[in-house]
């Protein structure tokens, strides 16, 4: 009976001994076994470990993604509109060693303020860089300025063992004070671009006009050689089916041309015509045989 007495105390002592040596890592985190302050042993996967009882220690860490929203700072763009900007970051604890010797006891809270004090200077040194304009952060080109940011960002947020997932700037605002001084300035800007712009385009359209005024020069004077040279080539064909029509009968041309030069002369219904009683003009009006008969009577 003394000795089951004896053996009970020393299995409990066993058993729970036995549990304490046990420990679980959850999926949502990884773990640091501690001997004496001393890194023991690294755990990054989700299961069961083992460690010495009363002595090693189990320290935990989030491996889910965290967020740290920055504090509002003020920002000087390439174009001195001052702007107050924060942001939103979305991070993780990629290396537990590198974390757990960065931050030390500090934990989470340490490590949240040194990462701000890295977002803020690299705020500044993207969004205060060269080209950099306040209309820059304002426009579509802004995602392009966050992705800068959360690649520097990242790169010295690897000393503190974490890795930047995402950076979003939330408010970007002009301060108070300034906001009536940087309006004016816009809209002086705004002016003397649009002054710009209607200078170049009276320019355009005097380039335009010149240049359809020329075209229509050349157009035009083609135009009047062509039909030049087309009325030389009618004439010329006039004439010659003129003196065809006289080499084969000129009597008969003769009388064609005056009939002609009757219809041309008493065009209208009030004509009048003074001219001498015997003028060739009237010969094939006075005689039914033409000129050549009235001469002969004449004779």
């Amino acid at each position: 009976m003394n000795k089951v007495s004896f053996l009970i105390p020393i299995g409990v002592i066993l058993v729970a001994a036995f549990l304490s040596s046990i420990f679980v890592v959850d999926e949502r985190e990884k773990a640091l076994v501690l001997r004496f302050g001393q890194i023991k042993q690294v755990r990054t996967d989700p299961g069961i470990g083992f460690k010495l009882p009363l002595i090693d220690e189990v320290v935990r860490f989030e491996d889910r993604i965290l967020s740290l929203e920055t504090e509002v700072i003020e920002v000087t763009p390439a174009d001195d509109r001052r702007l107050r900007v924060d942001a939103f970051v979305l991070y993780r604890i990629d290396d537990v060693v590198q974390y757990r010797q960065a931050v030390g006891a500090g934990g989470e809270s340490r490590a949240a303020n040194d990462l701000g004090g890295i977002l803020e200077s690299q705020i500044r040194a993207v969004l205060g860089s060269q080209g950099v304009t306040s209309n820059t952060i304002l426009s579509p080109e802004r995602s392009a300025l966050m992705d800068q940011i959360r690649t520097r960002a990242d790169l010295r947020a690897t000393a503190l063992g974490l890795k930047i997932v995402d950076v979003r700037l939330r408010q970007t605002n002009l301060p108070e004070q300034n906001f009536d001084a940087t309006l004016r300035r816009m809209i002086a800007e705004r002016d003397r671009e649009a002054t710009d712009e209607r200078a170049r385009g009276r320019e355009a359209a005097q380039r335009v006009t010149a240049l359809a005024d020329r075209t229509y020069e050349e157009i035009l004077s083609e135009a009047n050689r062509d039909a030049r040279i087309i009325e030389g080539e009618a004439d010329a064909e006039r004439n010659r089916i003129f003196a065809q029509a006289y080499e084969q009968d000129p009597e008969f041309f003769e009388f064609y041309r005056s009939l002609a030069a009757y219809e041309e002369s008493l065009k209208g219904r009030n004509s009048t015509m003074v001219l001498s009683p015997d003028s060739e003009f009237f010969d094939y009006l006075r005689s039914d045989q033409g000129s050549r008969a009235s001469g002969a009577n004449n004779n």
